[in-house]
């Protein structure tokens, strides 16, 4: 393709999109990246030092600040103005876009969990959802690269669900907290494991990157950079090749294809001008999160593609998946009236607790086929507009009262692996378009018993442990309750998933599309299951791995 404007093109600076851009940068190739969200520098912008009693509403969080006052994510959240999207009827979605540069990094938890073997040969096991076309083998050295390369605290625990990192790769955890240590012990009587939780946070300096000093909120955004985002590293790291080419407010259309069917480019709007442009490339990589990714194939028919592009399979949009997640927590009497000091650490849970189930699950001990994990919450935090309705009086009384029960909650958010069904999936609405005249995605949406049982395991074990910590829980919600929503916890996946076969994938293991040899698709789109684990570390990982083997294709004219 002489005629081509750029080697390769890249859509999305999150966590796929950016971690391809570095690395073939770094292998000597020209990338343009067109980000849909607006320009943002972390080190000007960055409200990482505001205090919830300077903000609206002690911080609280509102509709167009879904996270707090002070959250990092500027002009998205679960609505975005002007690019709607619908859900079918009987469906509940809910759809987060960052729509600014360094996407959902700026925002993210920072948890970051390997996927373990169990996590990818799932199907193996229990004959439910897909395998990976790949083994933990072929991928654990990418991981080794990737959390070097970020920089993730966390410690080898030697437990089935954690698989471990050689030696010098991870960074010292930070110590746990009181009431992180007595939950621990109690889970401890359970036979359940509490350990360091993995965290994409530098108690290290790294590169350029400062070591956090744990005094402010990570989701404000960090302008030291210890707290992971694209926009304080691969980023700035692939600008520094000089052969990074970065466009922001560029809303892609489609991705462009000749009468032969094959990808020549993108059609683009600019946002600011509301103009469109047409770029050429040798190679296109989707890395605009799962859904947008999908979102784009579906919307770029043509003649040779009418289902969409690269959609044979007829599974772009389909085995979508979202982590399943509920909310449990309780006073718990023995953290009462305890000396006040600051508790903040790195922000999120030093301690965690993963799946300890595998073997029970093995030997068919439990009603529900995969796992979750626990992230623990409770310290002394920066006061919000939280109130404690049971409370009573007023004056030195009530202070009192405040005082007797700060830092004495916790809580266990659980987190668990989703797996696909027919009932959950994406499609084009048939009527609604956004702003620029772009079809916008249509949501249908279902739990299944798998993820119900899952939950109401969850929170009856969450109960034993609060009981053995004195805390008073009361009668458990039922699973539907508390369930949370489809997408709510923003780990939504599998709409793009690879396999070893186009019948039934979108991408081989590379994240190359079975149609379109020169199309890829790197974003949590391409995931065959949904582990409990949060994605974002998996997804830089692939990009970094499928990024490398793509330069060796480029390297050798093989595309």
């Amino acid at each position: 393709m002489a005629s081509a404007d750029f080697e390769i093109l890249v859509v999305g600076s999150g966590a796929g999109g950016a971690m391809a851009a570095y690395e073939l940068t770094r292998l000597g190739h020209k990338v343009v990246l067109l980000e849909a969200g607006r320009d943002y520098d972390p080190k000007k912008e960055t409200p990482m030092f505001k205090r919830n009693g300077d903000a609206p509403l002690m911080g609280a969080a509102t509709p167009d600040k879904d996270f707090g006052f002070y959250d990092a994510t500027i002009d998205g959240g679960w609505q975005v103005p002007d690019e709607p999207y619908t859900a079918a009827e009987n469906s509940e979605f809910m759809w987060w876009r960052a729509r600014m540069l360094g996407g959902r990094t700026n925002h993210w938890g920072r948890y970051s969990l390997r996927f373990s073997e169990h996590d990818f040969k799932g199907k193996s096991r229990d004959g439910l959802g897909a395998d990976w076309p790949f083994e933990y083998a072929d991928i654990a050295p990418w991981y080794d690269k990737t959390e070097a390369l970020v920089g993730v605290c966390g410690t080898n625990t030697g437990l089935d669900d954690m698989p471990p990192s050689p030696e010098g790769v991870l960074q010292p955890p930070p110590q746990p907290r009181v009431p992180e240590l007595l939950i621990a012990a109690a889970a401890k009587k359970l036979g359940i494991p509490a350990v360091p939780m993995h965290r994409a946070v530098l108690t290290r300096p790294l590169d350029n990157r400062a070591a956090c000093f744990y005094a402010t909120p990570c989701g404000h955004g960090c302008s030291i950079g210890a707290a992971f985002q694209t926009t304080t590293s691969l980023l700035p790291m692939a600008k520094a090749t000089g052969l990074l080419d970065l466009r922001t407010d560029a809303m892609v259309k489609t991705v462009t294809t000749d009468d032969n069917g094959k990808v020549t480019g993108v059609s683009y709007i600019d946002k600011k001008t509301g103009t469109e442009h047409q770029l050429k490339a040798r190679v296109v990589i989707l890395a605009a999160s799962a859904c947008e990714s999908a979102r784009l194939l579906l919307n770029s028919k043509s003649a040779k593609h009418p289902q969409g592009l690269a959609n044979s399979s007829g599974q772009v949009g389909k085995n979508l998946m979202d982590s399943t997640g509920a909310n449990i927590g309780a006073l718990v009497p023995a953290l009462q009236g305890r000396p006040i000091y600051n508790e903040d650490g790195h922000t999120a849970n030093h301690l965690f607790i993963p799946w300890w189930g595998h073997k029970a699950q093995a030997a068919k001990q439990l009603d529900f086929p995969r796992g979750y994990h626990f992230e623990l919450g409770g310290r002394f935090g920066e006061p919000g507009a939280n109130v404690d309705t049971g409370l009573q009086g007023y004056g030195s009384e009530l202070k009192q009262q405040v005082k007797q029960k700060y830092g004495a909650y916790v809580s266990f958010a659980l987190r668990g692996e989703m797996l696909p069904n027919p009932d959950c999936y994406m499609d084009i609405d048939p009527t609604v378009t956004d702003k620029w005249g772009i079809p916008v995605a249509r949501f249908h949406w279902k739990w299944s018993e798998h993820e119900l049982k899952q939950v109401a395991h969850g929170l009856k074990t969450a109960k034993e442990i609060l009981t053995l910590l004195g805390a008073e829980v009361g009668e458990l919600p039922k699973p539907e309750q508390a369930i949370l929503k489809g997408g709510q916890i923003i780990h939504e996946v599998g709409t793009t998933r690879m396999g070893a076969s186009k019948t039934d994938s979108v991408t081989n293991q590379w994240g190359q599309s079975w149609d379109c040899p020169n199309l890829f698709v790197m974003d949590g789109g391409v995931f065959a299951s949904n582990p409990h684990k949060n994605c974002t570390l998996t997804i830089m990982t692939l990009a970094m791995r499928n990024s490398s083997w793509l330069a060796t294709q480029l390297d050798k004219g093989a595309l």
